[in-house]
């Protein structure tokens, strides 16, 4: 699937809901199902500047493709960085650094976040998009 693709499914998703309560239960079912990060990546190094909350973010390079895995303390914003995995993880640098995550403007979780969360949400897409440079000056 194409990363649009992929963004255009997770608006359908919350289009099912009017009420932003819901929204923010389906962000923190999302977070839940996510695989815990292991206690060996939850360093220093893996944390992403800016973000309120500890959000530890690690990126592995295979078959030209970047995987991202993440976990967060907190429940809501575990459930933004799931949704920012799942549209970023396995494209290739290019394909990341190229994508425009019009779905963050769409599904309302911009107008819908607090300050400092919408600066995490800012930070976290940032420090993707620097493991996608990262890999791609290294290919």
């Amino acid at each position: 699937m194409t990363i649009n693709e992929i963004q255009d499914e997770i608006i359908e998703e919350f289009s099912g809901f009017d009420d932003w309560m819901d929204k923010y239960q389906l962000l923190i079912d999302l977070g839940n199902e996510q695989e815990p990060l292991e206690e060996k990546y939850k360093t220093e190094q893996n944390l992403i500047d800016g973000c309120q909350s500890r959000v530890w973010l690690v990126a592995d390079y295979a078959d030209e493709k970047i995987h991202f895995r993440a976990e967060s303390d907190a429940l809501i914003v575990k459930g933004i960085v799931a949704l920012l995995i799942r549209v970023l993880s396995d494209h290739t640098p290019q394909e990341i650094l190229d994508a425009d995550l019009y779905f963050i403007e769409e599904i309302g979780l911009k107008e819908h976040l607090s300050p400092t969360r919408s600066n995490g949400l800012v930070a976290m897409v940032k420090q993707m998009r620097v493991y996608a440079l990262a890999f791609s000056a290294k290919q």
